[in-house]
């Protein structure tokens, strides 16, 4: 299981092209041989071997991970729950991450700021399921003050993820003194 936190120190690691070749293309196909990495990237097999030994050190590739088709392991129904603990606290934030990321449903769990305290990402054989999931797990816990879940219809991810230009985004146009 992974836990990463965002906006507590995190330190951006500089990245190359070839770095950035090698991110990309190992994310395309992690399995792929050394060889045919260094190949795809233009670069030599012994380089590529050290730059993505690099990038292993430097904590840029933390894994590699499987693709797994969720219908094939009869989970057709894919659902987010959006939760509000009470009283909100950092003890009762850890209890409930960790008691609810461990059940067999949870596919992913994000701690929140704002109206929600937490996202519950799952995935469950059926709608019945989905709400004995919500009944058996949710509405008998006592730190929980609300929830609210939506079944996903689709759900679409970026298999590639780059580094964000170095530039900042554009502030939109000022419509002062405009009609």
């Amino acid at each position: 299981m992974w836990r990463t936190k965002f906006g507590t120190g995190a330190r951006m690691v500089f990245m190359d092209d070839i770095d950035s070749a090698l991110v990309a293309e190992l994310q395309r196909d992690a399995r792929q041989t050394n060889r045919d990495l260094a190949r795809a990237v233009g670069v030599a097999p012994s380089t590529c071997l050290e730059r993505v030994r690099l990038l292993r050190e430097r904590g840029v590739l933390r894994g590699y991970t499987a693709r797994v088709d969720l219908p094939s392991l009869g989970r057709q129904v894919q659902a987010l729950i959006t939760v509000q603990v009470r009283p909100l606290n950092r003890m009762v934030i850890d209890n409930f991450h960790d008691s609810v990321i461990a059940l067999p449903e949870v596919l992913a769990v994000f701690v929140l700021a704002g109206g929600d305290d937490f996202l519950v990402h799952v995935a469950v054989r059926d709608i019945e399921h989905l709400q004995a999931f919500l009944l058996d797990r949710f509405s008998q816990r006592r730190e929980i003050a609300g929830f609210r879940s939506s079944v996903i219809f689709q759900h679409t991810a970026n298999q590639v993820i780059t580094a964000l230009p170095d530039q900042p985004l554009a502030p939109p146009p000022s419509r002062v003194g405009r009609r």
